[in-house]
């Protein structure tokens, strides 16, 4: 079996637990298919779908950003800050974007000039750094009266469909052509694969890496301001909340490796839709929220040991080739 029909049986499985997990729900609540409901589904996938684009590019270089999430919170929660200072919904968005890319590079650079072993140690620590400067800029308190342009991209509808959801759908298909089309893109991939080769290839692999971290801070900006339409309100208190496993989950699913090297849009797209539909379905059902804990954690074991899994399939693979 090739790669790419690896790849191709990894994303049918994705499609086909998704299209299980609907059947399921449906069966046993029938208000799961209602167009409330679906519309519903899609704006909670929004949210996630943003964070996983950055994640998704982290994990293709073997590396990882945990924290995107603590990120959008605190970047809405600078949007939140500049609100209560009378400043314009326009410039509030500006400068989201740009400290979110500024985060996410920070992160980088750690990574590639500070030359820290491993980015799960530094990004959890700008965790913690960001959650901390989310309570500080909000004085502690929750933040509300938005102006309408800062809302928009999470609020607007057209018929009831979300335009955020829209938007990923852009995203996603210029993000797939990046990845597969440009230079750049597959630069992420063959440094994922193997660092030091690249490196000797003549790639950059700092820069490299440094691109994919500022864009994970960027997409998590996107998704704090996604989070600002939704609910209306920023509170530096949800950056302690799981947003980045749920991001880390759904690129796993979706067919990404911890090893590097592997990961498509599609197949994220559809962990995305995966943890959102779980979610509802949670919701739903009115699951206690310990059990949904409980859940939501095998499901990332799961993720995990599916992984695992696949990296030893693959070597078997390549062993069974060698020796023919």
């Amino acid at each position: 079996m090739t790669k790419k029909k690896s790849g191709g049986s990894v994303q049918l499985g994705t499609i086909l637990a998704l299209i299980i997990m609907c059947v399921f729900l449906a069966i046993a609540n029938k208000n799961f298919y209602s167009y409330n409901n679906v519309m519903g589904i899609l704006k909670q996938t929004a949210f996630n779908a943003f964070l996983a684009v950055g994640m998704l590019l982290c994990l293709i270089t073997a590396g990882i950003d945990l924290s995107v999430g603590a990120n959008a919170v605190f970047c809405a929660c600078v949007m939140g800050a500049m609100n209560k200072a009378g400043m314009s919904g326009a410039l509030m968005i500006v400068v989201c974007i740009l400290v979110g890319g500024v985060v996410g590079c920070v992160n980088g650079l750690m990574l590639t000039r500070l030359h820290l072993p491993h980015p799960f140690v530094s990004t959890l620590g700008m965790k913690n750094v960001l959650w901390g400067l989310a309570l500080v800029v909000t004085g502690n308190q929750m933040i509300n009266n938005f102006p309408e342009s800062v809302q928009w991209l999470g609020k607007t509808t057209i018929s009831g469909f979300p335009v955020s959801f829209i938007v990923v759908i852009v995203l996603y298909i210029a993000m797939h052509i990046f990845l597969s089309k440009t230079a750049l893109g597959r630069s992420i991939y063959c440094a994922g694969g193997n660092i030091e080769a690249s490196r000797l290839s003549g790639i950059n692999t700092a820069n490299v890496l440094t691109f994919c971290y500022t864009v994970s801070g960027i997409m998590a900006a996107l998704a704090g301001i996604v989070s600002v339409g939704r609910s209306g309100i920023c509170n530096g208190a949800n950056a302690t909340q799981p947003y980045d496993t749920d991001a880390i989950a759904a690129c796993i699913i979706g067919g990404a490796s911890f090893t590097g090297g592997k990961g498509t849009m599609f197949g994220t797209m559809i962990g995305c839709l995966i943890i959102s539909v779980l979610r509802n379905g949670f919701s739903l059902l009115s699951i206690d929220s310990a059990v949904q804990n409980i859940v939501l954690g095998l499901v990332i074991i799961l993720a995990v040991l599916m992984d695992v899994v696949r990296a030893q399939m693959e070597a078997k693979r390549r062993r069974l080739a060698a020796a023919k």
